[in-house]
Parts: structure tokens; sequence; C-alpha cells
């Protein structure tokens, strides 16, 4: 009950206010440069948190999507959408905006998410042209784990993608560099010894 108390408490505050208006801000954004990406949004945008992708038009479905995008480190999730078929082989594929903007993030660092999501989309659509038509999400998956230039190219979509948030990419001596918005920052760390 406590605990219920202060988050509605905290709900009330103009700071959070300002967070909620920025995660729709944030969503509005990135649905619009998918859109522009030639992209099929279920609602046609987004008037919350949420957006779901009806990849049909674009040749894959959202498990493909899915698993080349986890492996680019990118959180989204498969979905069904309005005349699938079988939840089975969703069409869908949702991804939301609370967590990065959490980070700090605004509508152009979420238009940028945009070009990631749509990088890995064109990875999918690429690993699925190398196999036979009828090839199943085994298949796919084998595919996709396999040496060659798709693992290349998704290693190399996980590494900007990394770079991009922040995510630290290199020691000198003591010092852990990391890479945010094209900015470089270094933050000193004390060497750890173990025995």
């Amino acid at each position: 009950m406590f605990l219920q108390a202060v988050a509605l408490k905290q709900a009330l505050t103009p700071e959070f206010k300002a967070y909620q208006y920025q995660v729709l801000s944030n969503c509005r954004a990135m649905a619009n440069a998918l859109i522009n990406h030639g992209y099929k949004i279920v609602t046609g945008g987004s008037d919350n948190h949420l957006i779901l992708l009806d990849l049909r038009p674009n040749g894959t479905d959202g498990g493909r999507a899915e698993k080349v995008l986890e492996a680019a480190a990118i959180a989204c999730n498969k979905n069904t959408c309005p005349g699938d078929k079988s939840a089975l082989r969703p069409s869908g594929l949702r991804f939301g905006s609370p967590a990065l903007t959490s980070r700090g993030m605004v509508e152009d660092d979420f238009r940028k998410v945009a070009e990631f999501i749509h990088r890995g989309i064109q990875v999918t659509l690429d690993i699925q042209a190398s196999l036979q038509p009828k090839a199943t999400l085994k298949e796919f998956k084998e595919a996709l784990a396999g040496e060659g230039k798709h693992q290349e190219r998704v290693a190399e979509l996980r590494g900007r993608w990394r770079l991009s948030l922040g995510v630290p990419h290199a020691w000198s001596g003591g010092t852990l560099k990391t890479r945010f918005q094209d900015e470089m920052f270094s933050c000193h760390l004390p060497h750890h010894h173990t025995s």
C-alpha cells in the first residue's frame, strides 16, 4: 500500500508528466521514421508507447525479424496482427519507447533507432532471399547463426547499436571509453586485481 502511494505521488510530479510526454513524442517520432522507410504500422501511427509493425507487405514476418534484431541486441517482440492465419507465424513486430526514453533519448535518437530497426529488417530479407522460398524458421536461424556475410552484418549492426546507446566499447589503461550520440566520454575506473 505504501509503495502504491509513493508511485501515485510521483505520477503527479511535473518530472513524471514530462517523462510521459517524452515517451509519447519519442514513439511518434519512431513510428513516423518507420513509415518513411516503407513499413506499415497496424494503427497507422502511435498514440501511446507502443508500435506494432505489420511486416507482410515487406515480405517477411515477426519471428524472423525478431531473431535478427535479437542477435543485434535490439529488443522487440514478435506479435500477431489482424488477419494472421496462425499465431505460430506472426506477421507483426512490436516496439516500445519507455526504456530508451528512461536513458535520456529524445526524438532524434528514436529516428536513429528506426534506422537500426530498418537495417535489421533488411538483413532479415537478405537472409530469406538466400534460402529456399519455403524455408522454415529453423533453417532461417541456422543461416543467421552461420559464418558469412549475414553474421558479419549482424555483428556490425550490433556494434553500431551499442555505440549509439553508450555501451562500453574500449579499455585504455584504467580508462573505460564509451560512445554516446557521436561524443566520446571517458570514465576512470580503479584497477581490480584478482589473485
